[in-house]
């Protein structure tokens, strides 16, 4: 599957939005019969576009009232060194996200703690142990405008044309 037409859309567009759907109810909203809805939905999951299913949790209700963003520099930007580091910060589930970045840092992580002495905890014991940090700089939000998952899909309308 490498193209997307106007139902494929629709259905991921309803699944990111209610990935509890049944395949009846997703059906009637993107106005496919049954059988159909059910085979793109395989095709796309079959295809990658589609990586998963999973509750969204409340991390506040939750006890995680601290959300950090991290920006770590790596000593050594060789392969073994950051390859060393990668597998290290996969192993921490207190980081929800990691991504390389431009400019100054090497990474930047998005890090969740109950509150702040549990971050410096994990911070100090953890984030500045991880191999090949040379520096560690820290953001703390103070409110979340938006968080969300949902990708934007309007761009593919016009391919899809």
């Amino acid at each position: 599957m490498d193209t997307l037409d106007k139902f494929d859309l629709a259905i991921l567009n309803e699944l990111q939005n209610d990935g509890r759907l049944s395949n009846t109810e997703l059906s009637a909203r993107v106005g496919l019969s049954a059988a159909p809805c059910w085979r793109r939905v395989r095709a796309l999951e079959e295809g990658g576009f589609i990586k998963g299913y999973r509750a969204e949790i409340d991390r506040h209700k939750i006890g995680l009232g601290v959300l950090a963003f991290v920006r770590l520099d790596a000593d050594r930007n060789t392969g073994d060194a950051t390859t060393r580091m990668e597998e290290a910060i996969r192993k921490l589930p207190e980081i929800i996200a990691c991504h390389y970045i431009s400019g100054t840092g090497t990474f930047e992580l998005q890090v969740v703690a109950q509150d702040l002495d549990s971050f410096s905890r994990f911070a100090l014991r953890n984030l500045l142990n991880l191999p090949n940090v040379k520096d560690m700089h820290t953001s703390f939000s103070l409110g979340e405008v938006k968080a969300s998952s949902v990708l934007p899909l309007d761009h593919l309308r016009s391919k899809s044309s």
